[in-house]
């Protein structure tokens, strides 16, 4: 492996009966649970295609203890600060970023901590940045719980034209979203 392509929502991107699929073996909530079972699938692929009643998916997301997190762009900038931080202090190099309102996708070097550890310091880093700076989504509970999903999705990467594939793939993921291209100072040109 030489890098991977790391995925992990903000709380209530995708639940754990989402109808195309998940990696969960549970449902944890008994308010969430009455929208399904856990629907555990051992795909590798994306599954955000997949065809699937979409008013079903958020209905049950009204069954969440908290509003699913949407980042705003302040908050996504206080995100990218907390990877950028992390990144240096760890000496991580982190070679594409895309910070969406409700997920994040890297494409992290391959380093001395496993992909799924990476994954968890990063959604840290960037929480302590988001509460720093007072703009955590549930900043008004006081000790704020926490604003990213549990776990992560992760892809090794084994060759250099994985790596440039995922690099596009992340890289043009804020625009097939509406969204503008996204440059982190903290990335490195990949060559």
């Amino acid at each position: 492996m030489i890098a991977s392509h790391v995925i992990f929502g903000a709380y209530g991107f995708w639940l754990p009966n989402d109808p195309r699929g998940s990696w969960s073996e549970f449902v944890g909530s008994w308010e969430l649970f009455r929208y399904g079972r856990a629907t555990k699938t051992i795909e590798t692929r994306s599954l955000a295609g997949r065809p699937h009643d979409r008013s079903a998916r958020l209905t049950a997301k009204t069954a969440l203890k908290r509003p699913a997190v949407l980042f705003d762009d302040e908050q996504i900038r206080a995100v990218s600060q907390g990877f950028a931080e992390y990144a240096e202090r760890s000496s991580l190099t982190i070679v594409a970023c895309a910070i969406l309102p409700d997920h994040v996708h890297l494409v992290l070097a391959n380093h001395r901590l496993d992909p799924e550890q990476l994954a968890i310091q990063l959604k840290g880093a960037a929480t302590r940045q988001l509460s720093r700076a007072g703009i955590h989504p549930f900043a008004a509970e006081g000790r704020p719980a926490k604003c990213f999903a549990r776990g992560a999705w992760k892809v090794f990467l084994d060759t250099e034209e994985d790596v440039r594939r995922a690099i596009r793939y992340v890289d043009d993921n804020p625009v097939k979203e509406g969204r503008s291209p996204q440059r982190w100072d903290f990335v490195p040109r990949y060559c």
